[in-house]
């Protein structure tokens, strides 16, 4: 299969390239914040490219999209690079946040990839003028010692950041009048879920696992910071094994999450009610034509109102109703294990009598966000490629296997909303009590400048798959603002599975998709 670079969720990430000598901080800011989602400011870069000020009343800068980089001679050494690079900018005291491989290009037809950039993220206000230079400068004399000379340097003021109901419905067709409704009442993957401790923190379940051995459990697995919000309670490993002492029980649906699904499910009611309204009319005007299909579209349009109004009553019931209970979730850890990723993870046990009838395993919902056409075409957008992904007919896209770390770095396909790197990238976390952590992490960047945001609050705890059904990794957070991100990170899979099964669980292996 030819290569395909594409990986699945998206957002919108511009970026122009401009050098910092000669330009004003007023431009430079004007111009480093109209094009990225997060609105960041560009600190310092070492790329040679001249910059011309744009100049008229239709003057504007030339956007760009991220890209990964595969086949460089960084992606060798980037997991020995990585750690020398954040080492020396300890040692100078810059406070950086995040550090990816990345290249530019041009939005339009027909233009040239850039050069490959070590993209460093910095904290807002903490980097300036000579301390910046001197830092890229010595970033790209760092490079040089491996052997790597064909890569620029830049940074720019970011942060990294964390994005942290009711008896489950089966899946419906797009045609049916509930589908846009009833999906997030589903067990498909990407359920938004919380702890019923703390419904304000919201996340979404990642994946499932049935716990093997002699057990029939279901177990749902998400991110710890999403059940177990930072700013709220230790961070202490968590096991229930007394079935005598309180559970920790999770919703599905937090209080964000669900006043989202309700207003959703009432703007649909108040649609089916005046479409029955105006058919009506249209019958008691029409009395002399054939009225059989205005008549029944009125009764359609009615019978699907009722049938919102019963989705609405529902979901109201099931806001109270708890589908599962934590059983285990060892403390957040970044740089964990030799790998030094980051161990985000929680356990859920499954309530069956909720989700028994309308369970389907690991599947994924694609929705109808995006057409079926379009999204295929997404799935493998070079015009001479070829692809054995084929658009589900009920929308269900079923996950089988993993994607292995070479693969990671050498990828056949992904999926159609965003992009995966082909080095893995580094993030730091500072904390109220003066310390900071470290850990490697998966990359997705974004499709092009058209798609929407890859993740935002609350998607914490979602898998990232590839357009084969294969498990990628498990969302943990993003770089740039809280409301408003560039990057997005996530631990594999292939490296956070032995780890689970390793706890408490070693059974356990991902539960078959079932027709």
């Amino acid at each position: 299969m030819a290569s395909c670079e594409s990986a699945v969720r998206g957002q919108q990430l511009l970026h122009m390239t401009h050098n910092r000598a000669g330009i004003s901080l007023r431009w430079r800011q004007r111009l480093t914040t109209r094009v990225l989602p997060s609105r960041p400011k560009l600190v310092y870069r070492t790329g040679t490219t001249p910059w011309t000020k744009p100049t008229g009343l239709e003057a504007y800068t030339v956007l760009k999209e991220l890209r990964p980089v595969f086949g460089h001679s960084s992606t060798t050494s980037g997991k020995t690079l990585g750690p020398e690079v954040y080492s020396f900018l300890d040692s100078v005291g810059v406070l950086w946040t995040t550090i990816d491989v990345v290249r530019f290009v041009k939005v339009g037809k027909g233009e040239a990839v850039g050069p490959v950039v070590l993209w460093i993220g910095v904290t807002p206000e903490t980097l300036f003028g000579e301390s910046a230079r001197a830092a890229a400068y010595s970033c790209r004399d760092l490079l040089e010692k491996f052997g790597i000379t064909d890569v620029e340097v830049e940074f720019r003021e970011s942060i990294y950041t964390r994005l942290a109901g009711p008896s489950l419905l089966k899946p419906v067709s797009d045609i049916d009048p509930t589908a846009d409704v009833c999906s997030p009442l589903t067990p498909a993957l990407g359920p938004y879920i919380a702890a019923q401790a703390t419904p304000h923190t919201e996340g979404t379940g990642g994946f499932y696992l049935a716990e093997g051995g002699n057990s029939k459990k279901v177990l749902l697995v998400t991110a710890r910071h999403v059940l177990f919000p930072q700013n709220e309670g230790p961070n202490i490993d968590y096991a229930w094994t007394n079935t005598s002492a309180p559970r920790r029980n999770v919703l599905l649906l937090g209080t964000q999450a669900f006043n989202n699904l309700i207003e959703s499910i009432k703007i649909k009611t108040r649609g089916h009610g005046l479409m029955a309204v105006h058919y009506n009319q249209e019958i008691e005007e029409l009395q002399k034509r054939e009225a059989g299909k205005d008549e029944d579209d009125a009764k359609k349009a009615t019978m699907d109102r009722k049938q919102i109004e019963w989705l609405l009553d529902e979901a109201n019931e099931a806001m109270e109703a708890l589908t599962s209970h934590i059983v285990h979730s060892p403390p957040l850890t970044l740089g964990a294990g030799k790998e030094r990723f980051t161990e985000d993870y929680a356990v859920v046990e499954l309530d069956s009598s909720k989700i028994e009838k309308a369970f389907r395993g690991n599947v994924i919902d694609l929705g109808m966000k995006i057409p079926f056409p379009e999204f295929t075409s997404k799935m493998c957008p070079c015009a001479d490629a070829t692809t054995t992904f084929q658009y589900p007919d009920d929308r269900l896209l079923e996950l089988r296997d993993l994607i292995q770390e070479n693969e990671m770095s050498n990828p056949d396909m992904l999926g159609p909303d965003g992009r995966a790197t082909g080095i893995f990238s580094f993030v730091r976390e500072y904390f109220n009590n003066g310390t900071h952590q470290t850990s490697m992490e998966w990359a997705i960047l974004p499709y092009d400048h058209k798609s929407g945001d890859f993740s935002a609050p609350g998607d914490s705890g979602s898998i990232i798959v590839d357009g084969q059904g294969r498990f990628g990794g498990l969302l943990t957070g993003g770089a740039g603002k809280r409301d408003s991100l560039d990057i997005t990170y996530a631990t594999p899979l292939f490296w956070l599975l032995p780890r689970i099964k390793a706890n408490g669980f070693p059974d356990a292996h991902l539960y078959p998709a079932m027709a």
